[in-house]
């Protein structure tokens, strides 16, 4: 059963020592300590957004550090309580794909998908380092679909059209996994972000079969819903699972929807 998998675990350590290895003397301690204006300052040079996300280096960088703080931790172990393995999951818009490698070693079939950049090279790498050969694909030329769950964690902020996002993740699985965050103004990194109509895309997934609804760290609203559409007796509940959520977290004087 899915409630007894080891919960994933991660060493940050070995996070910084992997990408150290990687990059040789290119390697820049202060890039990863100051990983989120060394991501907006390269936003600012590309000045497009598309070429930014198939050309950027930073996000070695960016992507190492906040797998290193651990806050996707609590989104793979409801993942994992969902879903047991050796379920076929899809990491979508995977970046340097610190999220799937923790699965693997979980015993999931994890394929991977993202643009072809420096980030999923690097996790090509990474692959190769650990002997495992699975697919990377390249959201530019198509992505299979038959995966029992496809998930992607801090990702749907940087798309335009969330709902085209979650539609091309509903064609490839029988579960969807996002987080939706609330934006956070004061952030360096907040210029590359979009912000999300939550309430919007919350009644999307509560109008479906929505396996699981929370709240983590204050602002990330974190939903696995089946993409096919409930009954009215199916929505009342997903609606009555999104407000029971919404009044832990109280938040105090803001509409969401």
């Amino acid at each position: 059963m899915a409630g007894n998998v080891p919960a994933p675990t991660l060493d940050p350590a070995a996070e910084q020592a992997e990408l150290e290895r990687y990059l040789g003397d290119r390697f820049d301690l202060g890039r990863l300590r100051q990983y989120q204006a060394t991501l907006a300052e390269e936003y600012a040079a590309c000045g497009d957004e598309q070429a930014f996300y198939r050309t950027s280096e930073g996000y070695l960088y960016n992507l190492t550090a906040f797998a290193m703080t651990g806050t996707k931790l609590p989104y793979l172990r409801e993942l994992v309580r969902l879903v047991p393995p050796p379920a076929r999951l899809l990491d979508y818009g995977c970046g340097i794909g610190s999220d799937g490698l923790l699965l693997l070693e979980a015993g999931y079939r994890v394929e991977f998908a993202d643009f072809d950049n420096p980030s999923t090279a690097y996790l090509r790498w990474r692959l190769a380092r650990r002997g495992i050969r699975v697919p990377v694909h390249d959201l530019d030329h198509g992505v299979p679909d038959g995966f029992d769950a496809a998930y992607a964690f801090d990702v749907i902020e940087h798309v335009s059209d969330p709902f085209a996002f979650l539609a091309e993740m509903e064609r490839r699985a029988t579960l969807v996994v996002v987080n939706l965050l609330e934006p956070k103004p004061a952030e360096a990194e907040q210029a590359i972000h979009h912000e999300l109509p939550i309430g919007e895309l919350l009644r999307h997934a509560a109008v479906r079969r929505l396996r699981s609804y929370r709240i983590h760290h204050g602002s990330s609203h974190l939903v696995a819903y089946e993409p096919v559409r409930s009954g009215t007796i199916g929505a009342l509940r997903g609606r009555v699972a999104l407000t029971v959520g919404l009044l832990r977290r109280r938040v105090a004087g803001r509409r969401l929807w």
